[in-house]
């Protein structure tokens, strides 16, 4: 399969809840938002997804929708991660079935696997589909680090378009990139610096509700037009800071809420945003212009 090299302004996109099941209009509705805005993927059933709560049925069925939503008019990355290596070629197998662009597998988290179980880990995925792999580094929720060595194994096994890198590393990037490795930033903040190093874009949480600021960074930087992506580096920063003000993806969904698109409504054991800083994330996207002050 050729290579599809995913890039750009690619949303994690938060999964509308309606009475504890899907809100599938909804979802719909987002999707055709975002293509509309500019975003140039999305990436379902990720832990902006919320997918840990999913049932499987679940999740194949949110992907499934996505795709026929969509119809081709962008990639979709497949969030089909596990910490279970027979799970994970499980959900990468229906992520195929349901005609996904690729999927997006996560290191084993909790399990905390060692440099080869690592590397055994994601062979087995990639010989179990013929999508191709965007390898997903988030030390910060999976208490492991995967280390540039253990990466390059797996993108020399061919079908690997990318590694999203939330390890915040300038260091880890750079060499990855010097190894020919493809990034993805995993981290808002620093789509600048590291698409500046040589990252080819973003998934990105803030594209949920500001998806035409995260593309326009994402061409500012793709053009090489610094002045005007370091604009739009200090929005985007700003906005980073009221998404993660609390556990991703509470403070994205209230967005997506106060625009308009879902319900806030959350699964255990996320809950709804607290009262300071719902205040202090409408005063952000009013100061931005995503909100208007009368909508608030």
């Amino acid at each position: 399969m050729a290579r599809q090299a995913f890039s750009g302004s690619c949303v994690a996109i938060i999964t509308p809840f309606n009475g504890d099941q899907v809100d599938f209009p909804a979802l719909k509705r987002l999707c055709d938002w975002h293509i509309a805005e500019g975003t140039q993927a999305i990436i379902p059933c990720g832990t902006t997804g919320e997918s840990a709560t999913f049932t499987h049925e679940e999740q194949h069925q949110v992907i499934a929708e996505v795709v026929q939503a969509v119809a081709g008019r962008v990639p979709v990355i497949a969030g089909a991660g596990s910490n279970s290596t027979r799970e994970a070629i499980s959900l990468a197998r229906a992520a195929e079935r349901s005609q996904a662009d690729g999927i997006l597998t996560i290191t084993p988290y909790y399990n905390k696997p060692t440099p080869e179980g690592l590397f055994q880990h994601f062979k087995a995925v990639h010989e179990a589909t013929r999508l191709p792999l965007v390898l997903y580094n988030v030390p910060g929720r999976t208490g492991i680090n995967m280390l540039p060595d253990t990466t390059a194994r797996v993108w020399e096994l061919g079908n690997v378009d990318a590694i999203k890198e939330a390890s915040g590393s300038p260091e880890q990037i750079t060499e990855l990139l010097g190894r020919g490795v493809r990034v993805l930033s995993g981290d808002d903040a620093m789509t600048l610096p590291f698409m500046a190093l040589g990252a080819s874009g973003v998934i990105s949480v803030v594209a949920n509700f500001a998806p035409r600021i995260m593309r326009q960074l994402c061409d500012a930087c793709a053009r090489g037009d610094l002045p005007e992506a370091r604009r739009l580096h200090h929005i985007v920063s700003d906005l980073a800071k009221a998404a993660f003000s609390e556990t991703n993806p509470i403070p994205a969904k209230a967005a997506v809420h106060l625009l308009g698109f879902c319900r806030e409504e959350y699964r255990l054991p996320i809950v709804p945003i607290t009262p300071s800083k719902r205040t202090a994330l409408i005063a952000t996207l009013i100061k931005h212009g995503l909100l208007a002050a009368a909508n608030a």
